[in-house]
This record gives C-alpha cells, structure tokens and sequence, in this order.
C-alpha cells in the first residue's frame, strides 16, 4: 500500500512517535511525506521514505496530485485544529480522499485504527479498487 504522512507542526512529534510505535507495520508498505515530516520519521526510525517539498513550498498540492491520481491508499496528516491556516489544505485532502475512497485520519485515534486494520487485512480492498502493477 502506498501511505502518505503529513503533520502541523505542533503535531510532528505525535507522527513521529505514532511511527515508532507502528515501525513494523510501516515497513511493509511505501510511503510518502512532507519534507520535515518525512525526514523527522526517516531520523526517528530508519523506514524508508519518499520525501516531498514542504507544506509551505507545495507539498501539499504534490500529495494532491497523487490523490487525484488514485496513486494513494491511506493518508495520515494529523492536523492542529487551533491553527486556522493549515484548515484549507485538510480540507482539499479530505475531500479527495472521500472522492476516491481513500481511509483517512486526522489525529493519532483514528490513525491507530486505521494502521491496525491495515496489519489485519481490512485495507486490502484498496489492492482491488487501486491495483498495482
């Protein structure tokens, strides 16, 4: 499955710790993220990682593209809801995550969820909505 990996900034830590913990699932998959995003997780635990450019120089609008393209199957960008201006681009990526039926999580919660279901098998129709080649 490919994942992508974003955060605000006063929730990189929370991705990075999330990402320890779930190290060994993670491992199986490809994944994604923004700049410092990525760079912090690939630091904290060795996963490789496709980095993009950061949020504020279009990382967001490169992780648009891919879900326009259907290229994605789960997205993790735990937002900081007291931040008002990162609510746009969760919004766009919320949206495009529901048009092409992609799990998407906000906070470490759902995540959880999310990345347990994918270890037990329950993402795996992503494989038949989203084949690879």
């Amino acid at each position: 499955m490919n994942i992508a990996l974003m955060a605000h900034d006063r929730k990189k830590e929370l991705m990075v710790q999330f990402c320890i913990a779930y190290c060994g699932i993670l491992q199986a998959h490809s994944i994604c993220a923004t700049n410092t995003t990525g760079r912090l997780v690939k630091d904290a635990t060795g996963l490789p990682i496709d980095l993009y450019l950061s949020c504020d120089q279009g990382g967001d609008q490169q992780m648009v593209a891919r879900l326009a393209y259907n290229e994605l199957d789960l997205v993790l960008f735990f937002d900081d809801p007291t931040d008002p201006r990162g609510m746009a681009s969760v919004n766009k990526i919320g949206r495009l995550c529901d048009q092409q039926n992609v799990p998407f999580a906000t906070n470490v919660a759902t995540a959880e969820v999310l990345i347990r279901g994918l270890k037990d098998g329950m993402l795996d129709w992503r494989d038949i909505v989203n084949p690879k080649n």
